[in-house]
């Protein structure tokens, strides 16, 4: 049986926890799509956030009901995909990064004139690409065609991770992935190596 997909009010909370929750959902649009394995929570006090130099025409979904798409163009190359959530006019929001693909395969190949599945969504620009995801999309709801996002069917192990792709406020762990995937955009950092432990003195 389908599960329902996600509401609304799903996205009326706090940033973080919204990412979180999203890493195992899965994003379909038009019925393409696959498994979200990596997101990465905006706030409107980050100075990395669209958000953060108040509205402007380009970031105004940004500042709409949560449970709403904000898609924008990165560098005047490519298209990224963002959940708003918070508080009505909050300026908060989710960038999703990465999927597995699990649903219209041969879509997401042709869109992509790529054979390699793990290369299909990792990325924010490919993922868009993959699910013909664009400008007209801003805006939208994502409980309503052509999206729809379905709950995870378990718990998925989630790591944290500073984000990627930005100069200010980098280091903070807004980047939420969900472990052991081989489809994020970027690998996670590995873990710094403890010196070895000095000989005792007998």
């Amino acid at each position: 049986m389908e599960p329902e997909p996600l509401r609304r009010a799903f996205f009326a909370r706090d940033v973080h926890e919204v990412a979180r929750a999203l890493v195992g959902a899965t994003l379909l649009v038009g019925g393409v799509g696959g498994r979200i394995v990596e997101a990465e929570a905006y706030a409107p006090d980050d100075p990395a956030s669209h958000s953060y130099g108040g509205r402007t025409a380009r970031n105004g979904a940004m500042f709409g009901p949560p449970g709403h798409a904000y898609v924008y163009r990165s560098y005047g190359l490519h298209w990224c995909f963002n959940a708003v959530c918070g508080e009505d006019g909050e300026g908060a929001a989710v960038l999703v990064r990465a999927l597995e693909p699990t649903h219209g395969l041969e879509a997401m190949r042709a869109r992509r004139g790529l054979e390699d599945t793990r290369l299909l969504c990792a990325g924010p620009g490919r993922l868009t690409e993959a699910l013909g995801i664009g400008g007209g999309h801003d805006g939208l709801p994502l409980d309503a065609p052509p999206f729809a996002l379905l709950p995870a069917s378990s718990a998925p192990r989630v790591r944290r991770a500073p984000r990627v792709g930005i100069t200010r406020a980098a280091e903070r762990p807004w980047r939420y992935v969900l472990a052991g995937s081989p489809y994020l955009s970027r690998p996670l950092p590995r873990p710094a190596r403890r010196p070895p432990a000095g000989r005792r003195r007998g």
